[in-house]
């Protein structure tokens, strides 16, 4: 395990040649975005990606949250990846955003979305030359997911404040993060949960005020970025309920997702990764350093000011660690062979 350097990033714009120059792409009418069919058990759907800058050498697909948050959340990204060089593709998963939303409970499965993402990657052009994947939070799941079926098209890994077990991070709520919370307020909490009342404005009330704005971003919820805002304002919680459970209080025991782990299989996973943890996480930061250990080719990043959307209340060391991982790829052969300079 290689650790990535803490400090906010300092370096200037690299200099990509015709970053901006869209001429030649085949999503130059629409100015990047375009809407992919994705196949499906229950038919063909379209899912919606955007891509932003210019760069065949280094091309990063992002995975959002939830399940079904939207893109919206990470356009923090458009603050710093585009100084940087990198070409990136913002994406609503089926179900999510400006995607085909399908009431179609069948379809909310993690093999399902593993299915998509790599429909997507095909239907993009994206490679092992060029292809990094970067997950954040449930797209850490699916990120892990598809690594474990797909590395032969992976240049690299992004897995950003998710644990890669389900039941740790279960225990990491209930051990460290429910006791710190006032006690009064979290047995109104899950009353409501045992009641099926997770409806009621206040249990979202008491999570924001006990939880969201301590571990989820460190900031007055009345004050969190625009982007942030939109994003939980668009979750599907038929994608949200099914898969995680009502809140980020943990991953509720009848949830699709309740069982999932892969720790053990990290080790698999060849290709160069980062995994992303900060201290204030909702997921614990220590073993987020253990699953960059277990991976061969694994960096850690600590956001020592961070939550779980460390893209805002870190975000100096966040994208300054994320940027640099992202240049050392760009400045070694998918071989691992440094490239020879131009």
């Amino acid at each position: 395990m290689v650790s990535v350097d803490q400090r906010p990033w300092a370096g200037g714009a690299r200099p990509v040649g015709g970053y901006l120059d869209y001429s030649g792409r085949d999503d130059v009418l629409s100015g990047g975005s375009r809407r992919i069919p994705v196949n499906t058990p229950a038919g063909t759907y379209r899912v919606w990606v955007k891509r932003i800058g210019n760069n065949p050498a280094l091309r990063v697909l992002l995975l959002h949250g939830g399940p079904g948050s939207t893109h919206e959340y990470l356009e923090a990204c458009d603050s710093y990846l585009p100084a940087a060089g990198v070409e990136y593709y913002h994406y609503d998963q089926l179900g999510s955003g400006f995607s085909d939303q399908p009431a179609e409970p069948s379809l909310w499965e993690l093999d399902r979305f593993v299915d998509e993402v790599e429909q997507v990657r095909g239907a993009l052009g994206l490679d092992r030359e060029n292809f990094v994947l970067y997950g954040q939070s449930w797209g850490g799941i699916l990120a892990i997911e598809y690594a474990l079926r797909y590395q032969q098209h992976l240049r690299g890994l992004v897995i950003s404040n998710m644990m890669s077990s389900v039941p740790a991070y279960n225990a990491y709520a209930e051990q460290v993060l429910m006791p710190e919370m006032d006690q009064q307020a979290l047995a109104e909490i899950k009353s409501l949960e045992a009641a099926g009342d997770t409806e009621n404005p206040r249990y979202m009330q008491l999570l924001y005020e006990q939880h969201y704005v301590h571990h989820v971003l460190r900031m007055p919820a009345d004050e969190w970025p625009d982007p942030v805002q939109r994003g939980f304002a668009h979750i599907n919680p038929a994608i949200y309920v099914a898969m995680q459970g009502p809140s980020e209080l943990g991953i509720s025991p009848g949830a699709k997702l309740a069982r999932w782990d892969r720790t053990g299989q990290l080790s698999s996973i060849e290709v160069p990764a980062l995994v992303i943890g900060a201290r204030y996480d909702t997921m614990d930061p220590a073993y987020m350093e253990m699953m960059a250990g277990r991976l061969p080719a694994g960096r850690y990043l600590y956001c020592p000011n961070g939550s779980h959307l460390a893209m805002y209340d870190d975000q100096q060391t966040y994208f300054g660690g994320l940027i640099g991982f992202l240049h050392d790829l760009a400045d070694h052969d998918p071989a691992g062979e440094p490239e020879s300079a131009a």
